[in-house]
């Protein structure tokens, strides 16, 4: 994927905006008939406070030197939600390379690896799952039970399991997300929200280069411009070794400035969750046996090489 046309990710994130606004939310009333989707360029300015030419500009992608009063004007006339206000601002900071403290941070290409002491902390909580994964949707690092919970993922013949890929590339996700659209609408969300903060990423551009390419899926969604934060809530799992798995999850940054987060996942007490989350530890505890012609491994655990096993 080429480096990013700012200009045009401003430009096609404010016009996206601007359609799912209608009068009737806005306050506005409706006069006429009305030839575009949404809110007009015209109500929108006048909703911001800013003049018609000056809101004309800024949707042609000239955020460059744009006032945080501005952006925030903007953001009440468009009714943005939260992760959509830090994205506009994430594309303002990206146009506007001339403060160091505006100016995205770059990551560095060196892989990230957790510590001896993050991964034993993460070791240590035996009875919940748990992942580190980065804003690209790389999986990183998981104690024994979140390996175990993501088999899936972890059966990558790369070795590098992403979740971006596995959601619209793996036929395997259709089945361990029963609510698949709603994953795929937040995975994508998720890339969106990230490459507003990093538009410099070329690994980032790359997934989504090669996403783009090969599924339609993607990039009908990847052309609505959504974008999400996304900490905490349940998630409804289909397991291939024990079933449907209800868990709630909180997602928490880790302060090393790497842009990576830790996820735990727990289910409720008494609930038939909490039974099937039992029944993967003891998969994920069991030992692996040798392999006897014939017979199928299903019902052992899964190491740091392990396959997956498809229903």
């Amino acid at each position: 994927m080429d480096a990013v046309d700012h200009r045009a990710e401003v430009r096609e994130f404010l016009t996206t905006r601007r359609a799912k606004i209608t009068p009737q939310q806005a306050g506005l009333p409706v006069v006429g008939q009305r030839r575009v989707p949404g809110l007009r360029r015209g109500e929108v300015a006048s909703l911001a406070g800013v003049s018609i030419e000056y809101y004309a500009r800024l949707e042609r992608g000239q955020l460059a030197g744009v006032s945080a009063s501005v952006l925030d004007a903007l953001a009440r006339a468009l009714q943005l939600d939260v992760a959509e206000r830090e994205h506009l601002y994430d594309l303002a900071r990206a146009a506007d390379g001339s403060s160091l403290l505006t100016r995205p941070r770059r990551r560095g290409d060196k892989p990230w690896k957790p510590s001896a002491g993050l991964q034993w902390i993460l070791d240590a909580m035996r009875d919940a799952p748990a992942i580190i994964a980065n804003g690209r949707g790389d999986l990183l690092a998981a104690n024994h039970l979140g390996r175990a919970l993501y088999s899936d993922l972890f059966a990558d013949p790369t070795g590098k399991p992403n979740f971006a890929r596995f959601t619209f590339l793996d036929p395997a996700a259709r089945r361990f997300y029963p609510d698949w659209d709603f994953f795929a609408d937040i995975t994508v969300a998720m890339l969106r929200t990230e490459a507003g903060r990093h538009p410099h990423d070329r690994a980032l551009h790359e997934l989504v280069g090669e996403l783009s390419t090969r599924s339609e899926e993607f990039r009908r969604r990847w052309s609505a411009h959504d974008v999400r934060v996304h900490t905490s809530g349940t998630k409804h799992f289909h397991h291939s070794v024990v079933g449907d798995l209800h868990l709630a999850y909180e997602t928490v940054d880790l302060r090393d400035d790497t842009g990576v987060a830790l996820t735990a996942y727990a289910a409720e007490p008494g609930s038939p969750s909490e039974r099937a989350l039992l029944l993967l530890a003891s998969w994920a505890a069991a030992p692996i046996a040798p392999e006897r012609p014939g017979e199928a491994t299903a019902a052992t655990g899964p190491s740091h090489s392990d396959t997956r096993e498809r229903p």
